[in-house]
């Protein structure tokens, strides 16, 4: 990384990789040195990751904010069905996981397609193609063209992170920026200031990350 005066790691809290950026002119000799004194400061920093969740019958999930039980039974009809607090379902105990990973990504392209217009419209902007993924840096981008692109997995987060991720998006269409005048329209949509929004998903983001893995 050209940019870089001194060499540091990094471990991602989103997927556990630990990252080492060195100087331009770095010595590999001595950097592969230099990490190998910080083994107790990796092992620290893994140790201190989100645990893995594992989609399991009988387990719970996140959805936006709140537990759902996975009710999985073989006698169950196969589709996904949403009952209160539990996801209900049959079909194959060992595709229970892949299932329920696609039910939560069409349920986030389905609320943030929705909440993205409503937006939309409070702004007095055109909105193009809204979607979602599961990008590693971002929650949410916006095109020049207007386009918006988020994280399948703010369907998980609380609502009112998920509506002031949307916010943040939406206002990206008035400035492409992040000046005051930006922050300003941001508030103005969400009527009221996205900090406390801000600060759930730098504690609590990462974790979502891991819904899915096993140990």
């Amino acid at each position: 990384m050209a940019q870089a005066r001194r060499i540091r790691l990094s471990v991602d809290p989103r997927d556990g990789g630990v990252r080492l950026i060195l100087p331009k002119r770095a010595a590999l000799r001595q950097a592969f040195l230099w990490v190998e004194g910080q083994r107790g400061w990796i092992e620290a920093a893994l140790e201190a990751l989100p645990r893995p969740q594992p989609i399991l019958p009988g387990g719970t999930i996140p959805f936006m904010g709140s537990p759902l039980l996975i009710d999985w039974d073989a006698v169950h009809p196969r589709a996904v069905v949403h009952q209160e607090e539990r996801l209900r379902l049959g079909g194959p105990r060992e595709s229970v996981a892949p299932r329920v990973l696609r039910w939560l990504r069409a349920r986030a392209a389905a609320v943030l397609e929705e909440e993205t217009r409503l937006f939309g419209t409070r702004a007095g902007v055109s909105i193009g193609r809204v979607a979602v993924g599961d990008p590693r840096a971002r929650w949410g981008s916006c095109s020049a063209s207007g386009d918006i692109r988020y994280s399948w997995r703010l369907i998980l987060a609380p609502p009112d992170v998920r509506e002031a991720t949307v916010a943040h998006e939406v206002a990206h269409r008035l400035h492409m920026d992040h000046s005051p005048d930006f922050h300003a329209a941001v508030r103005r949509l969400l009527g009221r200031d996205p900090d406390a929004e801000r600060r759930w998903l730098r504690t609590h983001g990462p974790g979502l990350y891991w819904l899915g893995r096993d140990p």
